[in-house]
């Protein structure tokens, strides 16, 4: 565990899902978010102002920072595996030990947080449990001192 000498500091997470670039910016400011980390392996997304382009210049014209973490994505393979047998588990299992592998994107991530900045995490699923990003958080988390997860996504439908 690192002492970081964070006190009730909290790391965001949200998922995009249902919601309209508006509204998600909206929400961000709200909240206060400083940073935002993209940790979608591959920033594009159907949704429109959603890709990694569109998205980081919308969040800037917020006075929001983006930062993208391709090696906090989920990779494909593990994705792959889970369109297929529906199985989170296994899907969380093969993710965790992939996660295992990424200590400097996780050092990094631990550094924007520890700068004492607001800092959420983003991916598309709505739901904190069924993403990826939730297990990052609670990595993260279990590295530092006085680190809290706040999945404020479910409550903003």
């Amino acid at each position: 565990m690192v002492n970081t000498g964070l006190k009730s500091r909290s790391v965001m997470t949200i998922g995009y899902e249902g919601l309209e670039i508006d509204k998600f910016l909206e929400f961000l400011s709200y909240h206060k978010v400083e940073v935002l980390v993209d940790v979608r392996e591959v920033p594009i997304s159907r949704k429109r102002g959603f890709s990694k382009s569109r998205l980081s210049q919308a969040l800037d014209d917020a006075g929001i920072e983006y930062v993208h973490m391709k090696d906090l994505g989920s990779p494909k393979d593990i994705r792959s595996r889970l369109k297929v047998d529906h199985d989170y588990d296994a899907f969380f299992s093969a993710y965790d030990s992939y996660l295992e592998t990424q200590t400097e994107a996780l050092d990094q991530l631990i550094g924007l947080v520890t700068e004492s900045r607001r800092v959420c995490l983003m991916c598309f699923e709505s739901s904190h449990d069924q993403c990826h990003r939730s297990h990052i958080a609670s990595h993260i988390a279990d590295r530092t001192d006085g680190l809290n997860v706040e999945p404020v996504n479910t409550w903003v439908r």
